[in-house]
């Protein structure tokens, strides 16, 4: 069976919205993903504005992808948390080079971030699994991510002996020692922005190649040792 889709497209900005260089609301990538992450939180059709699609893959180069959180960002990077044993978290053991991209389709805007990950503390993690509802610290503990399982019933039968100890005034759940959060660190970052002709804006900062000079044409120089340019769509 072949299902013919090319004709599914929707409309996107006009030419009197386009997202040109002068728009920057920052010099470097931080502060540029700040605006519009809060113009995404702003929205109130967009549920998850941290949701993002991360992209990992093996020693061998096999790719896999998945939705993630974001739980925190800054100049040191972006955090998301997870079950060490997962899938996603055993191929950044053995590769650490990853990318993540935030969709928001209601702006017809999207951010792609390519960089490494690395683990945060125990103390971090722990302090951050302590913050969340305490069925979600439950479920962390009662599953096994990414293991096969015989069924539905085996997981609802581990959350209710973890619900019968834990679920009581004053006890504390105990953070798994194979849960625990990441941190990626960029070393580029892409704002994209949909045009209706098609002619997409996108705007690229990444760290410069050794002996690279900005030349303030196709290569401007940014703020805290990040340059940026403008990529063809």
């Amino acid at each position: 069976m072949s299902i013919d889709i090319g004709g599914m497209r929707i409309r996107y900005k006009d030419k009197d919205e386009t997202f040109l260089e002068k728009h920057l609301v920052s010099k470097e990538p931080f502060g540029q993903f700040k605006a519009w992450f809060e113009e995404a939180c702003s929205r109130k059709e967009i549920l998850e504005p941290n949701a993002m699609c991360l992209a990992t893959a093996t020693q061998d180069g096999i790719p896999s992808a998945r939705f993630v959180l974001c739980k925190g960002y800054g100049k040191d990077g972006f955090k998301f948390f997870t079950n060490y044993g997962s899938r996603k978290a055993r191929e950044m053991d053995e590769n650490p080079n990853v990318a993540a991209t935030f969709y928001w389709e209601v702006l017809n805007r999207s951010v792609r971030i390519e960089g490494y990950v690395e683990k945060l503390s125990a103390e971090e993690s722990t302090a951050y699994f302590h913050s969340r509802p305490v069925p979600s610290q439950v479920a962390a503990c009662a599953s096994y991510q990414s293991t096969p399982i015989e069924s539905r019933d085996i997981l609802c039968e581990r959350e209710s002996v973890l619900e019968a100890n834990y679920m009581i005034p004053n006890k504390e759940v105990p953070k798994p020692d194979y849960w625990g959060g990441y941190i990626l660190r960029p070393k580029a970052v892409e704002f994209w922005q949909g045009q209706r002709d098609r002619l997409h804006d996108r705007i690229k900062f990444r760290k410069p190649k050794n002996s690279e000079t900005p030349d303030g044409k196709i290569l401007h120089e940014g703020e805290d040792g990040w340059v940026y340019e403008r990529l063809s769509p």
